[in-house]
């Protein structure tokens, strides 16, 4: 039998307005562009792709599960501006066969700068799961699927059962992302591991007319499916939820592709649909994978150079957790709460040079007319956070 694991990254960013050197206003987020695309975002994909999840469920008697993560950015977001969106994810959670996982609750790099920047944001967001929808999760992602043995290993001590991260086949080697693997050095975490291939063929190339694959039915894509049965037992199919409708757009046929497809899986009985604390309560590990350095699931290297590839970003970052303990320390949480939507991994992304294999993947989601003026932009915002910092340390007493 091979059980599919679906999982999805519900996530936007706020975004920034523009910011001079000579602005002197704290409010540093664009939100008539941030309630634009929220709104959008929500009709084109969030709704009627909830919509079409709840009815997969209901049709099938519950036999089709899925996993989300929904970040604490995206969360504030829809509770503003698409109340209607979070109304359906609570239905979702509801139905007992939709899991909700923890990751960072500003979707940030926090681990690579802050360990405990990374724990107390990953406290938060597991609060906030089981805060809205009573579920207290047992899995883990890193932002964008980030990971190494490192983060394993603290992931372990905070007591999660599974992690995810992408099966790269540079770490894989000859084995398949179709199992589930432990850690080195960890007691009781499990790693479960994108399948890429078949990820990316619903996520990126399901639209393109140009593939040899295309069109892509649920048929087929069923028998891709089938052909894991003697060399593993999960699918992993990890993807932003943006896919559908945001990403590929209802004219490609993605939302008949999804209706269609849990019937054509489950057909004859030999295969079925698990969330991810399902698939590692059902099945082994077979081994351990060792990833002494650090992984994504981003574009074709799979490393973190979209977030860490030139020195504009490897600067930003590592200013704006410089401030961890300033910003902490004022106990001003307008300020903190400011400064940890900085910390957002998108703001960074926007700052990315990359032109070659992966170049219309970063432009298309850049809304800057470069990556240097992003990177202007968010350093005269990163000045204004020390201005607040500094406005909010007592006087010296003379």
């Amino acid at each position: 039998m091979a059980s599919v694991v679906f999982y999805f990254q519900v996530h936007q960013p706020y975004r920034l307005r523009r910011y001079s050197i000579f602005d002197s206003d704290a409010n540093y987020f664009d939100n008539a562009r941030n309630e634009q695309v929220c709104r959008k975002v929500a009709e084109k994909c969030y709704l009627p792709t909830n919509r079409l999840m709840l009815d997969l469920i209901h049709r099938h008697e519950g036999r089709f599960r899925v996993s989300y993560s929904l970040t604490g950015t995206i969360i504030q977001q829809l509770q503003r501006w698409a109340p209607e969106v979070m109304k359906t994810f609570h239905d979702l959670a509801k139905t007992g066969c939709v899991e909700f996982i923890t990751e960072t609750y500003y979707h940030s790099l926090a681990f690579l700068y802050s360990r405990s920047e990374f724990i107390a944001q990953t406290q938060m967001h597991l609060q906030l799961m089981e805060d809205l929808f009573g579920q207290k999760p047992r899995v883990f992602r890193n932002t964008e699927l980030t990971y190494n043995n490192d983060v394993a290993r603290v992931v372990d001590e905070m007591g999660f059962e599974a992690i995810l991260t992408e099966g790269a086949d540079h770490i894989l080697g000859y084995r398949s992302p179709n199992f589930i693997y432990s850690p080195p050095n960890c007691s009781n975490l499990r790693l479960l591991m994108k399948n890429y291939r078949l990820s990316d063929d619903i996520a990126f190339r399901f639209g393109n007319r140009g593939w040899s694959e295309w069109p892509l039915t649920a048929e087929k894509f069923a028998r891709w499916v089938d052909q894991i049965n003697g060399n593993g037992y999960v699918c992993d199919l990890f993807m932003d939820y943006e896919t559908f409708g945001e990403h590929q757009w209802a004219d490609t046929g993605i939302f008949e592709f999804m209706r269609a497809l849990p019937g054509m899986i489950m057909t004859g009985g030999k295969n079925d649909f698990l969330t991810v604390s399902q698939a590692i309560d059902r099945y082994p590990a077979v081994g351990e994978v060792d990833v002494p350095h650090m992984i994504s699931w981003a574009d074709t290297e799979r490393d973190l150079s979209a977030w860490l590839g030139n020195s504009m970003q490897a600067n930003a970052l590592h200013d704006v957790y410089a401030l961890t303990d300033d910003v902490i320390g004022t106990g001003d949480e307008v300020l903190i709460d400011d400064w940890r939507k900085l910390q957002t991994s998108d703001h960074f992304y926007y700052m990315c040079t990359k032109w070659f294999a992966d170049g219309d993947v970063h432009k298309y989601f850049n809304p800057y007319e470069s990556p240097y003026d992003a990177y202007i932009n968010y350093m005269n915002i990163l000045d204004n956070i020390r201005g607040r910092i500094a406005s909010n340390r007592p006087a010296r007493i003379k």
